[in-house]
């Protein structure tokens, strides 16, 4: 009786296995049948896409002398996303190997000094200049000029303001190499050569600080030469105005204390001018936004800008021809007047360019002096 109860339960244990089997197969079936018509229903499957290589296209640049024509050299392998400082880079390494790029070092044509045109007697081509919207195909024709030594901006500007605010404090304490010794501590110095001295000072020191802190130039460059010239004028005229003014037998202006008095005010009017128009275009620039003519701010001193499209020449015109009476010297009065020359000069031709630029905001402005030009 005992074995047969066995007997069952090892039959049962049988059984219950089987059946867990057959449910097993059957779960199994249908998970393979749900994913089949999942499979179905997504249709068929689409292949991995393929990765086609853009070919990229390189150009290259025949670089020839402006004057004879004759190939200096090719310059190839030129991305099209390059720039023409690029090119001049890579034609500073290169010299005239069989017409080919050859990277040997050719220290005279920094690319700076270099200067290219996509035609003979056409202007300079800009540094940034996409060398791919120069391109009528692969192949690239430029010109080549050696613009000469050239300097930095920021050098030019410290050379020709630095000399002028040196040279004056040499003459006001009258070295005995200028000036007779005796005669000069004979003389009484009128107030006016003091107050002469403190503003030409603050006029250059002014323009140094500038150029330091508020201008910023964009790497150009110029010629060296232009340097010279520039520090001839300015260098010669302030030895030429010191020498008078600080003089033992200068005599002060016609009308005393009142004509320096307005005069001095004047001047500082006109350089407090000068520096709040200055930081309003580097302003302008400094943000990026150059699409619109720059306009007054709150600050009096910007609101020129509704009269003239360069005050800062207007204030600097005005600061020289104030030193003029204040001093009133013959030397002062030449330099101011071919300073008023110079600046609208080029009051004109900035006015120019504003006038393609920015019609509507520009065209009833004068360039420079209120309702005159």
């Amino acid at each position: 009786m005992l074995r047969r109860r066995k007997t069952s339960a090892s039959e049962l244990k049988r059984d219950l296995s089987a059946h867990g089997g057959a449910l097993s197969m059957s779960q199994n079936t249908r998970t393979f049948f749900n994913f089949s018509q999942l499979v179905l229903s997504a249709g068929h499957l689409k292949p991995p896409p393929v990765l086609k290589h853009s070919k990229v296209t390189y150009f290259e640049v025949e670089i020839l002398d402006v004057q004879s024509k004759k190939q200096i050299c090719i310059v190839d392998k030129i991305p099209p996303s390059s720039t023409l400082l690029d090119v001049k880079h890579k034609f500073h390494k290169a010299s005239d190997t069989n017409g080919r790029l050859s990277y040997i070092e050719c220290p005279q044509w920094y690319p700076s000094r270099v200067g290219l045109q996509l035609e003979r007697n056409g202007p300079y081509l800009k540094d940034s200049v996409n060398i791919q919207s120069l391109a009528a195909s692969s192949i690239i024709t430029l010109y080549f000029t050696d613009l000469g030594q050239q300097v930095g901006w920021t050098t030019f500007f410290l050379t020709e303001y630095t000399g002028p605010l040196l040279i004056y404090l040499l003459f006001y304490i009258r070295l005995s190499t200028i000036y007779d010794q005796v005669e000069s501590t004979k003389n009484f110095r009128h107030p006016v050569v003091h107050l002469a001295c403190f503003c030409h000072c603050l006029h250059y020191i002014r323009h140094l600080l500038e150029t330091l802190f508020v201008h910023k130039f964009s790497g150009g460059h110029t010629p060296l030469k232009n340097m010279i010239k520039g520090c001839v004028f300015y260098w010669g005229f302030t030895s030429w105005i010191a020498y008078y003014i600080n003089h033992p037998r200068y005599t002060p202006p016609s009308f005393g204390h009142r004509q320096v008095s307005l005069a001095a005010l004047a001047f500082l009017m006109c350089e407090a001018g000068n520096h709040f128009i200055n930081v309003a275009l580097a302003h302008q620039n400094h943000s990026g936004n150059k699409a619109c003519f720059p306009s007054p701010t709150y600050n009096p001193f910007t609101w020129l800008f509704l009269l003239v499209s360069c005050p800062n020449y207007t204030y600097e015109v005005g600061s020289w021809i104030s030193f003029t009476v204040m001093t009133q010297t013959l030397p002062v009065g030449i330099f101011a007047f071919l300073m008023v020359i110079q600046m609208s000069l080029w009051a004109q031709k900035k006015h120019k360019l504003y006038l393609k630029k920015f019609y509507p905001e520009v065209r009833r402005k004068a360039a420079m002096i209120p309702i005159v030009f």
